[in-house]
């Protein structure tokens, strides 16, 4: 297995030419891909007894009625209402209390309609000269914001001083990926939490790593705004309606992701499903769109394709989250049963460039850990594609697909498959991650306070005041000192990696972490007092940001109570 690195390179294109991207040539033929989609949802859902695709049928129309009236959305069609009273009128004449065979004719009509629907919503298109110019407009942009916040000075809009990609840490295993996408069809997985990861990564990918577009799914919510449902229709990204949750529309959705990967379309999508609301790591995945990276192994095997699929696990790592009090209070809310008052949480344009502007000016990092790439049995693979099992002997990922030594269709192998695969990707989650000195700090403070307070859940602890509780700077840095050996430990057995802060003086973790972590928000997780002491605004931020290091089993590996004494009062 090569072995991670850091870089600070901007890599060249892997395929210079655009017209010879995977995601270029899918959407060349819409129509057809759409078919085919058409053709392999209905195949499916039609596998199943009649009188079990009516009810289904019955149920996703009285869910979509439901949607119309109660969740309204301006780029939905116009003509809904009418589609879906149709449906239900058709479904009552003709497959309704009717003989099994006359209901399965009635009912696959049903279901085609119904699915050419889904479909036509859901594959978008890529056009060249949009994304061209949505590449200039991105490396422009964030090349400038950089620079005019990183000098603080507006007149330095033009200038040259600063580039992206030494803000964005790209790290890892940048060279096995780059590699595998010559081998067969890479599906990258990131951690989620925030709303702007889809762009960062993709910039990161395009403008330092030089890989080609990734097909994704984007919320369909997106395009009710013109300018941004134009850019999203032509980038290859396909829509994804998070208010529909009927199995009609999920395994529609489900096929669109196999097929393109079948067809070698390289994939990003998020297996937590959507941001981690509490800031902690995930440690369980959706098992969806996962599966359809090993159904479409195992298809390719049948055709007799040997063609890989790569699973790539992501780490995205910041020292502040655009939308973290908004998320630690939805974590809140679901995980106490407690009634907080509601706030206003809506992202304007003007919010987003203020959350960016900070993000550049404090010299804020955004690290992106690409982990060991994985095939779709969750073992390791090497530059050569070569996948290595946990006895480190070489395998041929074909020969877990075999019954009687032939390759069959198996949907309960295949889910057993897709569940490993899935614990894999966590497991990468956390070893491959980067402790950034932010994540450290906050971690330390709380965990101080939570010794403090020994007697308190929670939810007592997020409700002291704040005003209470002054750290004295000498023992955080015998407690950051204390998790540090703790840490480094972990990284020399492989448990987890830290950034090249972290193994600098304590005095410049805790200055960095402090100055870092949560800068944008109106009431700082931490912060210096005037005696260079620390002080936290807001102790459920402070939660939000300790939970980044949660799921490690950390606070049983340091006597937080041997710190007891840091209060001053």
């Amino acid at each position: 297995m090569g072995k991670a690195q850091d870089n600070k390179a901007v890599y060249p294109p892997v395929i210079p030419d655009i017209a010879d991207w995977p995601i270029y040539k899918l959407h060349k033929d819409r129509d057809g891909f759409i078919k085919e989609i058409n053709e392999f949802s209905l195949d499916r859902l039609m596998s199943q007894p009649a009188s079990k695709v009516t009810d289904m049928i019955a149920k996703t129309i009285y869910q979509e009625l439901i949607r119309i009236k109660e969740e309204p959305w301006k780029v939905d069609p116009p003509n809904d209402t009418v589609f879906w009273k149709k449906i239900r009128k058709e479904l009552v004449a003709k497959s309704l209390d009717k003989e099994e065979a006359d209901a399965k004719i009635n009912n696959e009509k049903l279901l085609a309609k119904i699915i050419n629907r889904y479909s036509e919503e859901i594959v978008g298109t890529f056009k060249i000269k949009t994304f061209r110019f949505a590449q200039r407009f991105l490396r422009s942009f964030f090349h400038r914001l950089l620079n005019t916040a990183a000098a603080r000075n507006l007149s330095r809009v033009y200038s040259a001083k600063y580039r992206l990609y030494e803000r964005l840490r790209v790290s890892g295993n940048v060279e096995t990926v780059r590699s595998l996408m010559a081998k067969g069809t890479v599906v990258v997985v990131p951690t989620h939490f925030s709303n702007l990861d889809s762009i960062l990564v993709g910039y990161a990918m395009d403008s330092i790593m030089g890989l080609p577009s990734f097909s994704y799914g984007a919320g369909l919510n997106l395009y009710n705004t013109g300018y941004t449902a134009y850019f999203m229709n032509r980038l290859g990204a396909y829509r994804v309606d998070r208010r529909k949750k009927n199995p009609i529309y999920l395994e529609t959705l489900k096929s669109m992701s196999n097929l393109s990967i079948q067809k070698g379309t390289n994939s990003l999508f998020f297996p937590g499903g959507t941001r981690t609301r509490s800031g902690a790591l995930e440690t369980r995945t959706k098992l969806g769109l996962l599966g359809t990276a090993v159904g479409a192994q195992r298809i390719n095997y049948q055709k007799g394709k040997d063609d890989k699929v790569f699973i790539v696990p992501l780490i995205l790592g910041y020292d502040m989250v655009l939308e973290a009090e908004f998320m630690i209070e939805q974590h809140l809310q679901k995980t106490g049963k407690e009634l907080y008052l509601k706030k206003d949480h809506t992202y304007s344009r003007r919010k987003v460039l203020r959350f960016l502007w900070k993000l550049f000016s404090k010299s804020s990092d955004i690290s992106l850990s690409f982990g060991q790439p994985l095939d779709v049995l969750g073992n390791f693979v090497d530059q050569n594609g070569d996948s290595y099992d946990k006895n480190n002997q070489k395998i041929n990922v074909r020969d877990y697909f075999l019954s009687d030594g032939e390759i069959k269709k198996d949907l309960q192998r295949d889910n057993e498959y897709t569940k490993i695969l899935g614990d894999k990707i966590v497991d990468r989650f956390h070893k491959d991650n980067i402790v950034l000195s932010s994540h450290l700090i906050a971690f330390v403070i709380f965990n101080l306070l939570r010794a403090k307070n020994s007697n308190l859940d929670i939810y007592g602890l997020l409700r002291l005041p704040t005003e209470d509780y002054i750290f004295e700077r000498e023992t955080v840095n015998a407690a950051v000192s204390a998790l540090r050996d703790v840490l480094i430990e972990m990284e020399a057995n492989q448990e987890i990696r830290l950034s090249k802060t972290i193994r600098d003086s304590v005095e410049l973790i805790v200055n960095e972490g402090v100055s870092r972590v949560g800068n944008y928000h109106a009431q700082k997780p931490l912060r210096f007092n005037k005696e260079e002491n620390i002080i936290s605004e807001n102790f459920s931020l402070l939660f939000y940001y300790h939970n980044r290091l949660d799921t490690f089993n950390l606070q049983k590996k340091v006597n937080w109570s041997q710190f007891n004494l840091i209060f001053v009062d």
